[in-house]
């Protein structure tokens, strides 16, 4: 028996068009691999992972340039700080890459060209999925990082803390560096948030945290977080702090934004005040609204969107503790047909 092979073309290579030994010959030209949760968008396979898992390919593609993969890794976010006025979590790094061969909408951050690409061969890629940060439980204490997610050879790193009103003033007003930085709580005196893109990656993988300066006046409001595409608010006198706005992307089939920062809390006067103004909104991307006086509890960052938590407003009050950081995501998408 014989197997006869034609030549297609440089993206489909040679393919079997007899019978003689077609059960042992492979017609599929394209990457086969397993992992995640799996859905399809046109000719591209979509693996999303939402926890640890596996990307294990056990066949790659006859046409070299089908073997470079589209992807998108997102940290986890970073959580507002505790206390009262205090800022928002920094958004976990997000870091994309588009191959030419699968088509779809990338966001402003597409690494492609210039960036780094990824080629695989028939192997396995362990997956990590970076969680969110937490928000300590001790008052004016400045929140807790997020934790990286990483893919193969590309690593995003975790969002920065939010800063806190801390007396005297110190360390824990200062937003915490990061994937993108955490926004600075209030005290006396100028503060800095968190540097983004920390170490640097181009292109960028997210922002810095807003600064907080006088004068300070009622309400106070904390600093909004980092976001992907944005930084996080400043504040001086009563303005509010929203977070960074994230990153917009349809690599899952769908326009979603990930990576928001999450925004300042607000020290309302009186503290029972809900006037909409006192406070920070998280930036679109998953990032959490900061809380208001005694009225409203700060937000965690979305799950699965790499958010920033919002920052927290007063201290004797439920809304004390700030929000925590939205854990990470890594969605991968290739050509299978």
């Amino acid at each position: 028996l014989a197997v006869t092979f034609i030549y297609i073309d440089s993206t489909q290579g040679w393919l079997v068009t007899d019978d003689g030994l077609q059960s042992s010959a492979s017609t599929n030209p394209y990457i086969e691999a397993t992992g995640g949760t799996e859905t399809t968008s046109g000719n591209c396979k979509i693996h999303t992972f939402t926890g640890p898992g596996t990307f294990t390919v056990s066949k790659t593609a006859i046409a070299a340039a089908n073997n470079e993969l589209s992807y998108m890794v997102v940290a986890g976010g970073g959580a507002g700080g505790t206390g009262y006025q205090s800022g928002g979590g920094g958004a976990g790094g997000f870091r994309e890459y588009k191959s030419p061969v699968t088509p779809y909408t990338a966001s402003p951050l597409d690494g492609n060209p210039g960036g780094t690409a990824i080629t695989v061969s028939a192997q396995a890629y362990p997956i990590t999925i970076g969680g969110g940060g937490t928000a300590p439980s001790s008052n004016c204490e400045a929140g807790g990082n997020g934790n990286s997610s990483v893919f193969s050879i590309i690593t995003s790193t975790a969002g920065g803390g939010g800063g806190a009103h801390s007396n005297p003033s110190g360390p824990q007003n200062v937003g915490r560096n990061g994937g993108s930085g955490g926004g600075a709580g209030r005290r006396c005196g100028s503060h800095s948030g968190g540097s983004g893109n920390t170490p640097p990656v181009s292109p960028s993988q997210g922002s810095d945290g807003g600064d907080t300066s006088p004068p300070y006046v009622i309400p106070y409001n904390g600093a909004g977080g980092g976001g992907a595409t944005a930084q996080g608010t400043n504040t001086s006198g009563s303005t509010v702090g929203p977070g960074g706005a994230g990153a917009t992307t349809t690599i899952s089939g769908s326009p979603t934004a990930y990576a928001g920062g999450g925004g300042g809390g607000g020290y309302a006067s009186p503290a029972s005040s809900s006037t909409p103004s006192n406070t920070g909104s998280g930036g679109t991307g998953g990032g959490g609204n900061g809380a208001v006086g005694t009225v409203t509890s700060a937000q965690a960052g979305t799950a699965n969107t790499g958010g920033g938590g919002g920052g927290a407003a007063h201290p004797t009050a439920s809304t004390n503790i700030g929000g925590s950081g939205g854990s990470g995501i890594v969605i991968i998408r290739y050509k299978f047909q």
